[in-house]
């Protein structure tokens, strides 16, 4: 399979942000690889000079700078359990050993005293994070912290039962298990973190709140899934390794090629793009200044995402360059709801927020015949 695919610019109506100590938190995120071993020397060699450092700066770029190091530190060690245990390693390829590895750290996560895995790294990498997360955060968002990171190993161990059987999810079950094995719930405990605030618990239960967190986690993970698909079907694709995005379950499940699941995947982001700024317009109209901050944190996240993502040596792959964009563009290619029955809650809950019927749900036209050119069809009371 050819992974000669052009991205061609997404819609970005966030403007761009970073740390002004950007520079400082990415050497010191690889300072902190290289002195807790985080993965094999050969991952870690890679994964340093992957500015991930600087793609926290990107999340937080007026946060606490000792959070944003967290932060950076974390994705780091977050790298080193998916490419080092579960994508490289053999525990990728048995999901009960893999279950068995993650929930001893969940163990240490949950319980640092615990005496075990006292020379592992990722496990010492683990309780030094941990440490520093109780340090800067109140006990629910440590809590939150440690309940998200639950959520991303079962979906890790989710994906490593289809690796190991060699099959592909269909689209409504691969969304479910992206917005979790994309990791990006257990980065939002610390967007309250570096900014000295907690939601109230009846703000953060709030179907509006949870709709747009959710949104900003899907246009993160299918832009994750887009800018590397080239890097993933080069190194595991082309070799008979097994990988899995959304590129892939929209070709297997309904006939596509590539560019053309390329662009629905395009479609499908741009439109819950365009929901997520109607919610965060609606809620940072009637929340508190909190909230208003919490929004403007998803925002952060989602264009410090694509703004890492077409910049960093992990995506580009200078050796054998990646088609990705140079810049976003400032016009959707689409609107309304997306036709994925687990999401389509989110404009329902926008319809009530807003009290129009604007939004209101309508299913896209039937898919068309396999091999035609696939285009872009296009509340909760506080």
């Amino acid at each position: 399979m050819s992974s000669a695919l052009i991205v061609p610019p997404t819609y970005a109506p966030i403007p761009p942000a970073i740390h002004p100590l950007h520079a400082d938190i990415d050497a010191r995120t690889a300072a902190w690889a290289h002195a807790f071993r985080i993965g094999s020397e050969g991952l870690r060699e890679r994964l340093v000079t992957q500015e991930i450092g600087s793609f926290a700066a990107r999340i937080l770029p007026s946060g606490r700078p000792e959070v944003v190091q967290v932060l950076g530190d974390f994705v780091l060690w977050l790298f080193g359990v998916d490419d080092g245990l579960c994508e490289e390693g053999e525990l990728g390829l048995e999901p009960g050993a893999l279950n068995a590895a993650l929930q001893r750290l969940l163990w240490i996560a949950e319980h640092p005293e615990a005496d075990i895995l006292t020379d592992d790294p990722l496990a010492r990498g683990l309780r030094d994070l941990r440490a520093r997360v109780a340090e800067y955060g109140t006990a629910g968002q440590t809590k939150a912290w440690i309940d998200a990171l639950r959520e991303y190993f079962l979906s890790v161990i989710w994906e490593a039962s289809h690796r190991i059987a060699g099959n592909v999810p269909d689209l409504d079950d691969y969304t479910l298990m992206r917005l979790y094995d994309g990791a990006t719930t257990v980065v939002l405990p610390m967007l309250e973190m570096a900014h000295g605030y907690e939601l109230r618990p009846e703000e953060r239960a709030l179907p509006g709140i949870r709709a747009a967190a959710q949104a900003a986690s899907f246009v993160i993970c299918w832009d994750n899934d887009l800018f590397s698909y080239h890097k993933e079907v080069r190194e595991r694709g082309q070799t008979g390794g097994y990988y899995l995005n959304v590129i892939r379950v929209l070709q297997h499940h309904r006939g596509l090629t590539a560019d053309q699941a390329l662009t629905e995947a395009i479609g499908q982001r741009d439109r819950v793009m365009v929901l997520f700024q109607s919610l965060c317009a609606t809620l940072r109209a009637q929340g508190s200044p909190q909230l208003r901050q919490y929004l403007a944190d998803l925002g952060h996240f989602v264009r410090g995402s694509m703004d890492w993502g077409i910049t960093s040596v992990r995506y580009t792959t200078p050796d054998d360059p990646a088609a990705l964009p140079a810049r976003f563009s400032t016009t959707p290619t689409g609107t309304g709801p997306v036709d994925i029955p687990s999401i389509a809650w989110w404009w329902d809950v926008l319809d009530r927020l807003d009290g129009t019927a604007a939004h209101r749900r309508r299913r896209p036209a039937t898919p068309p015949l396999v091999g035609a050119r696939v285009g872009v069809t296009n509340g909760f009371s506080w």
